[in-house]
């Protein structure tokens, strides 16, 4: 049978309205009763409902995020650094995927309207968008992070998101700078926002140096491994030269670079390849990965702060926190020993 706290007030010899007071840190006690009551729990190894506690406190030092899936290669750094945050202040994270669909969010909005978290971070799964930004509206505090820069100035929902554009841009330009002219562009789906960001700002850097980049140097992908490994290989039997690959993201990038190996091109010496997110592996592949840092964690991080500051009385912000990518050199662009800019 599971300990209750009646079982504590009876051991401790005080009411149940005691034992609530001190587990709530409410109204004035006699010292040594507090202390022989959190004996007594300690001895009984009793654990108060969370819920009980919440609805005591008037919060349940819960917070929900809403994620599509935890497959994603940068999910990891991006979790790990809101779990630092949240339970460096003793917080609680209830996770929540939507690998199931209409029932996966069924179930999520169950989860709402039992108010079983204080608020919520947000990878916004698609087509979930304007639900999310109802349920802010009714009161919910929300943050979203924003990965794929598809957030209107329409939706007043806090944002933590990157740049995108500049990270872009500072490919090209590293590309630029070590001779590599005719890049083959391995893009993410067309419909993210982040597709079209991390285009305009490589395009720009090559147009500007005098280098515009042709429509049959530009394929659309699906971020994955395969989508790389397709993407040079077709442009390589269609006789399309080029001497860098830019992939949107870091899987397609490593699967341009099995693409290109597969065919006996060298990289970098016959094409440079560069990727965008910098995941644990890019620092592992052989050569090893250039890519832009999407700095995961940091935004996991500044995202919790974020939606904690707001429980402690500062207003959420209506204005985007961004926090800038920036530009790792590996082997795959350079070779021999590596170093990293901004």
């Amino acid at each position: 049978m599971p300990i209750t706290i009646a079982d504590v007030a009876a051991r401790a010899k005080v009411s149940k309205t005691t034992v609530s007071r001190v587990l709530n840190g409410k109204g004035e006690l006699d010292q040594s009763t507090a202390a022989r009551v959190r004996a007594v729990i300690d001895e009984l190894g009793y654990v108060p409902s969370s819920r009980a506690v919440g609805l005591a406190r008037g919060r349940t030092r819960v917070v929900g995020m809403l994620v599509p899936s935890l497959t994603w290669p940068w999910m990891a750094e991006l979790l790990q650094g809101a779990v630092d945050v949240l339970e460096t202040e003793r917080y609680g994270l209830l996770l929540f995927t939507c690998n199931r669909g209409e029932e996966s969010m069924r179930q999520f909005g169950a989860q709402v309207s039992a108010k079983s978290f204080d608020g919520l971070l947000v990878i916004e799964p698609e087509g979930t968008l304007d639900y999310i930004t109802t349920l802010h509206a009714r009161g919910l505090p929300v943050v979203l992070i924003d990965d794929r820069d598809q957030i209107s100035d329409q939706i007043q929902i806090p944002s933590v998101g990157t740049t995108n554009h500049t990270g872009a841009g500072a490919a090209a330009t590293h590309l630029l700078e070590i001779g590599r002219t005719r890049p083959l562009v391995i893009a993410g789906p067309e419909r993210f926002g982040c597709t079209v960001q991390r285009l305009d700002g490589f395009a720009a850097a090559f147009a500007a140096a005098g280098h515009p980049i042709p429509s049959e140097r530009l394929c659309t992908g699906d971020f994955t491994v395969e989508c790389g490994v397709a993407g040079v290989q077709e442009a390589l039997d269609a006789g399309i030269e080029f001497d860098a690959v830019f992939a949107h993201n870091d899987l397609s990038a490593i699967g341009a670079m099995q693409g290109l190996l597969d065919r006996g091109k060298r990289i970098p010496q016959d094409v440079a390849v560069v990727g965008f997110d910098d995941i644990p592996t890019a620092a592992h592949t052989q050569p090893s990965l250039s890519t832009v840092h999407q700095p995961a964690r940091e935004m996991g991080e500044a995202a919790a702060r974020t939606l904690l500051a707001h429980f402690e009385g500062t207003p959420l912000p209506n204005r985007p926190t961004v926090i800038p990518a920036s530009f790792v050199v590996r082997g795959s662009t350079v070779a021999g020993p590596h170093s990293t800019t901004s």
